[in-house]
């Protein structure tokens, strides 16, 4: 069996959860590879750790690794996509963060929850994707083209409005005056879209939802459309460039470019725990069910 290790961010104590995750793998006699981004992160802390100092680097994946454990919030979810890309490879996701709707093991269940990942006690939820083409090329977009939360548009260095034209499938939606739009997956529907008034979405829906962002429009209010429809936008606005973004990688277009949203040819496979779901992670998020006046 062989896995990839990575993570982004470095938080004080997050070492004896790295040290915790390669003892049990090294018990299974499991095959570790750790991102060069890790090991580069926790030299530049100045952090040592015995048993991840001769296990080789990655900074790229092929087909052969059996799954991929992503160490940290939603974030590093996101950003483990860039290497998982079309590969299929099944990502686990601990969380070391804060939220984690995606990475949703706790730092203190690390081993047990291991444990049924290396025995194949787990199935695997398949979470869509949106791919962008632009009528303007970007060296910030290629080939990194998809996204798993959102893509969404905002201006840039300006405190005014932009104006984002929307067509679905060729039909004219709406044209939005607002700081910018959201389209957004299920996956996406529990961040930047769910602050910005958009619903919650259970993973398993074919759904995109479409949701402004602080739109001037009063009876702009976002909207549930089928994953199969392709969104068109166009963005126009008092300066030269606007801001693209697609998760957590930003790029810079230009003003009226058009930008075509699919859902794209391949999924996410995430790998889901016994007794976890999406509708208990929303419960235990959100506190749901619970009474906080006593």
């Amino acid at each position: 069996m062989k896995a990839a290790l990575f993570g982004q961010f470095y938080r004080q104590g997050a070492e004896a959860y790295v040290q915790i995750i390669l003892q049990t793998l090294a018990h299974h006699k499991v095959d570790v590879h750790v991102a060069q981004e890790l090991a580069d992160l926790l030299q530049a802390h100045h952090v040592t750790i015995d048993q991840l100092e001769d296990l080789p680097r990655f900074t790229a994946l092929d087909k052969s690794f059996d799954f991929f454990i992503s160490v940290g919030g939603d974030g590093t979810i996101l950003k483990s996509v860039t290497y998982v890309r079309d590969l299929n490879i099944p990502v686990i996701g601990i969380n070391t963060g804060r939220l984690g709707f995606l990475s949703n093991i706790p730092k203190e269940d690390i081993d047990k929850q291991l444990r049924h990942v290396i025995n194949g006690d787990y199935t695997i939820t398949e979470r869509t994707l949106l791919a962008i083409d632009t009528t303007t090329n970007s060296p910030d977009l290629a080939p990194l083209n998809f996204a798993l939360n959102e893509v969404a548009v905002n201006r840039k260095n300006s405190t005014s409005m932009i104006r984002v034209d929307v067509w679905i499938q060729d039909e004219h939606l709406n044209s939005y005056w607002s700081d910018g739009l959201i389209v957004a997956t299920p996956t996406g529907s529990t961040g930047y879209s769910l602050s910005c008034g958009g619903p919650l979405i259970d993973p398993h829906a074919a759904n995109l939802v479409i949701t402004p962002i602080a739109p001037h429009n009063l009876n702009a209010r976002p909207l549930i459309i089928p994953d199969h429809r392709e969104v068109r936008l166009k963005v126009t606005t008092g300066e030269a460039h606007f801001l693209m973004s697609l998760d957590s990688r930003i790029a810079t277009l230009s003003n009226e470019t058009e930008i075509l949203i699919r859902k794209a040819p391949f999924t996410l496979k995430m790998i889901q725990l016994p007794q976890t779901s999406f509708i208990k992670t929303l419960r235990d998020k959100f506190l749901w069910g619970e009474d906080r006046r006593n």
